[in-house]
């Protein structure tokens, strides 16, 4: 059973940066691609980065670019978004999210991944 569990969220003010963390467990880690979500208060869940499974590729929504950095650590089972120039359109309910299969290519699209952290609040003052 694939379990995520997000951590790092809080509340930073306009500029401030944010790392948060996801911890994942239950098959092989290495071998799928890793996602961030992110849900703004009223609004649908929105892409906001993705991996590979090697670590060697990222993606980004346009508002985020320049700002956010996805990384992984295949040996420690992790995935973290570092953010930075935090502005207060970023405050949402951030969600860790595992591809359902191996994927060759990198996905913003929800059905490519199967399995969903809790989430993690990110709230940004102005």
């Amino acid at each position: 059973q694939v379990q995520l569990v997000e951590s790092g969220g809080g509340l930073v003010q306009a500029g401030g940066s944010l790392r948060l963390f996801c911890a994942a467990s239950g098959r092989t880690f290495s071998s799928y691609s890793m996602a961030w979500f992110r849900q703004p208060p009223g609004k649908e869940r929105e892409f906001v980065a993705a991996i590979t499974w090697s670590g060697d590729r990222s993606y980004y929504a346009d508002s985020v670019k320049g700002r956010f950095a996805i990384s992984r650590d295949n040996a420690k089972n992790t995935v973290s978004l570092q953010m930075n120039s935090l502005k207060p359109e970023d405050t949402a309910v951030y969600y860790c999210a595992q591809a359902r299969v191996f994927l060759s290519a990198l996905s913003k699209f929800r059905r490519d991944y199967g399995y969903w952290g809790q989430g993690t609040q990110v709230t940004v003052s102005s």
